[in-house]
């Protein structure tokens, strides 16, 4: 790479800080919301030092100020195409395939984010990125106006797609282009109150399904929640409404565990907004739209395969019990189920639950080590366990939140027989990095970076 180009990581971390001042600008509650974040993961390390040092030893810290996922929902195949060589000029690969059909959502998604170790300890910012399909609209006619609509805009500007081409063929950005291309790629995610249909056309979309609504008839695919990370999920639930935001009732994934798995989110009720509909001949009509909101997450260790297998079904029986109940309710099936999943490190390494790196121990003695293979190397605390952080998302818990902000009614009757991978890798134009694939490649080269060590 020339040395005056900027990296990948560079250019990522760039945006990632401008989408968040303007978030924070667009919904002040989020703001809030990084305030509240901030408090609790200090008191969080303030209280357990082990906590704080095992971040510190990891690189954790320095990551939780900046990390953040935010999500968008695109229309149309030529939109997510596009969309991939905007993230891959900030080195964010799509990862893994999410069909929320199956949870009455009419979408298909990836997760853009960066991939190796040296990206994610930069910046792991992250966008769920999700596909609206069109074929799950029951109604003929409404479904051609849709396909009408968004065959009809342009969600990036111009001068996006001419540093787009740039990029491409010169291989970089210089740090002028990047911060261009940051401020021309912003406008793509950036809230518009004037909508180009008219209200009419808003409601029957909306009342098809509201999600159909919110991709279909605006002039782009404004971010609708940003989520920082928290250490305590729980604690950051608790104080939400001692703020003036007021959290859904459940918290999605797993339960509170002293060993966290993959990934726990809650969130704030979605905004209600004015909107100006399209009226014919210049005038205006107003109604309101409601679609952003505030996420916040605790992510635990990756789950291996069989780890994985056990989780969900896990997660199937707690579904199983809990349709239609309190919180309250859900809440106890969840800890009373999930107490058959092991909590503590040893057991979730020795039965290959979930993924851990192998660290050599800071001052270990090497001539000690030489020659001695991993388990040995462990035995004698030469090398340490560290769990490897869940980057993904869970389907489940993603439709949850969606549903939770996107409110009850429209369309559900999509069923499993919908799921369409092969139409949406050939929309990206790339299959979806395998997320267990990219957690195994971690462990393995923490294995050779251990061996070498003691070689």
């Amino acid at each position: 790479m020339p040395l005056s180009f900027v990296t990948t990581d560079d250019i990522r971390t760039r945006f990632s800080r401008a989408m968040s001042d303007m978030y924070q600008t667009e919904v002040p509650q989020y703001g809030t919301l990084l305030e509240i974040v901030a408090q609790t993961n200090a008191d969080a390390m303030a209280a357990d030092p082990l906590l704080k040092a095992r971040l510190e030893g990891a690189g954790e810290i320095e990551r939780l100020n900046l990390e953040r996922h935010g999500a968008i929902r695109l229309g149309t195949a030529q939109e997510l195409a596009t969309m991939a060589r905007v993230f891959g000029v900030m080195g964010m690969q799509p990862v893994g395939y999410y069909d929320l059909s199956v949870a009455g959502i009419p979408v298909h998604s990836t997760a853009f984010r960066p991939v190796d170790d040296a990206a994610l300890a930069a910046n792991p910012f992250r966008v769920f990125t999700s596909l609206l399909r069109l074929e799950l609209i029951k109604d003929e006619v409404l479904r051609e106006e849709a396909r009408a609509i968004l065959a009809a805009r342009d969600i990036f500007t111009p001068r996006l797609r001419e540093l787009l081409d740039l990029y491409e063929t010169s291989g970089g950005f210089d740090s002028a282009q990047a911060d261009e291309f940051v401020a021309e790629a912003l406008e793509t995610f950036r809230w518009h109150e004037a909508a180009p249909v008219s209200l009419q056309t808003y409601q029957r979309m909306h009342d098809a399904h509201r999600l159909i609504a919110d991709v279909v008839c605006f002039r782009g695919p404004h971010i609708n929640h940003l989520t920082p990370r928290t250490l305590d999920i729980d604690r950051t639930q608790d104080l939400m409404p001692a703020h003036g935001i007021a959290p859904k009732d459940t918290i999605e994934g797993p339960p509170n565990r002293r060993v966290m798995i993959l990934l726990r989110q809650t969130s704030f009720k979605a905004l209600e907004e004015k909107i100006r509909f399209a009226a014919g001949e210049g005038a205006e009509a107003a109604g309101t739209h409601t679609a952003r909101f505030g996420e916040i997450e605790q992510r635990g260790v990756a789950l291996t395969p069989k780890g994985r297998a056990l989780y969900d079904r896990l997660l199937g029986e707690v579904m199983s019990r809990t349709r239609k109940v309190s919180a309250a309710e859900y809440n106890r099936v969840l800890n009373e189920v999930f107490a058959a999943f092991p909590d503590d490190e040893a057991t979730l390494f020795t039965e290959d639950l979930a993924y851990f790196r192998y660290v050599v121990t800071p001052g270990a003695d090497r001539a000690a080590g030489r020659g001695k293979d991993l388990a040995a190397l462990l035995e004698a605390g030469l090398v340490t366990l560290e769990p490897i952080v869940y980057e993904d998302f869970l389907p489940v818990s993603a439709a949850g939140i969606f549903q939770s902000n996107l409110g009850e009614g429209g369309e559900r009757d999509y069923g499993d027989e919908n799921a369409a991978e092969r139409e949406f890798i050939a929309a990206l134009g790339a299959e979806p990095l395998d997320p267990f694939e990219m957690y195994d490649a971690a462990r393995q080269r923490s294995i050779r970076e251990a061996l070498a060590a003691f070689a």
